[in-house]
């Protein structure tokens, strides 16, 4: 998985968006930094130029240039100095400005990319701001096949043989849309957003045992799959065991979560058995975590009613 990113790669990639050119500092355009250097010692990913606290990438709009223009000779070379001696992965110029000259021949000399762009410098700087968050954001992968069903992004789990492809299968054909089967990769861009994603290799593919590899986007058509999804639940499929008989789990089943990066994820965990409708219950469990995001619980529901009966029950006697 990406943990870190070149001059050349962010560069490649957002030229055509940022109408990006190289003027110095070619000679850098291996220079990374990787996911840890930034949460450790960076404020930011990107940003306007700041000498205290110096982004990886500086953006110089028409302030900044402003700024070093009003510094005499000795300032601004001091300036210039600190910016190249923090190393930063590069300069971005706005607004297609003239690049002063010294500025120029220090990213030449210090192997510092520096790139021109014509777009407004927060045009660039929200641009590289969301590339870099979601390109060095933390990133794991899980075992499962990750769908969407009913607009929620739900990763199925489970014990060899349970019946995970197959329960996928079914769900596809009944109108839900696959993300990744095998190895979804999962990847925390905001606190509170776990988006998953299909590897390259893996894309629109699925494994079920005595039918192989199929694609599924070729056979149920473009509307069958989906590029990437939040998660939002985890169904975890069990092989029945006699405890899963017990009042307790009838009552309320075994909901729980489970810590994935920084967040914790709703689980539901479902017994297989002869005559279960895996299908039906996935999209059941799905409504169910629909309504207690709205606060409503159903079993809660019931154990009020319940002790609300008994209270009367006493008050009565």
């Amino acid at each position: 998985m990406n943990t870190s990113i070149s001059a050349r790669e962010l560069f490649d990639q957002l030229q055509q968006t940022l109408a990006l050119r190289w003027l110095a500092g070619k000679s850098g355009k291996d220079v990374r930094t990787d996911r840890n250097e930034v949460t450790s010692k960076r404020p930011s990913l990107a940003g306007y130029l700041n000498v205290i606290h110096p982004n990886k990438v500086q953006i110089l709009g028409l302030a900044e240039l402003a700024w070093l223009d009003r510094l005499d000779a000795r300032l601004r070379w001091e300036n210039i100095s600190k910016i190249i001696e923090q190393n930063p992965l590069a300069l971005v110029i706005s607004q297609g400005q003239p690049c002063p000259t010294d500025l120029q021949q220090a990213c030449e000399d210090a192997q510092v990319a520096l790139w021109v762009s014509d777009r407004r410098g927060f045009e660039c700087l929200n641009l590289l701001q969301h590339f870099l968050s979601v390109r060095l954001a933390p990133q794991t992968s899980l075992h499962g096949v990750f769908m969407e069903i009913f607009s929620f992004g739900v990763l199925i789990t489970g014990e060899a043989g349970a019946g995970k492809s197959e329960l996928a299968l079914e769900l596809i054909s009944r109108g839900h849309r696959l993300v990744a089967d095998d190895a979804p990769e999962f990847t925390q861009i905001t606190p509170s957003i776990l988006e998953g994603s299909c590897p390259p290799l893996l894309q629109d593919m699925m494994e079920v045992r005595g039918l192989g590899i199929m694609n599924i986007r070729q056979m149920f058509g473009d509307t069958s799959v989906k590029s990437s999804k939040y998660l939002k639940l985890i169904i975890n499929l069990l092989h029945f065991r006699p405890e899963h008989n017990n009042a307790d789990f009838r009552l309320t089943g075994t909901a729980s979560t489970q810590r994935v990066l920084d967040m914790d994820i709703p689980v539901f965990n479902l017994p297989v058995a002869p005559g279960r409708n895996l299908a039906v219950l996935t999209e059941v469990a799905v409504r169910l975590q629909m309504l207690r995001q709205q606060g409503k619980d159903p079993a809660n529901d019931f154990m009020a009613r319940h002790q609300q009966l008994l209270d009367n029950t006493d008050v009565s006697s």
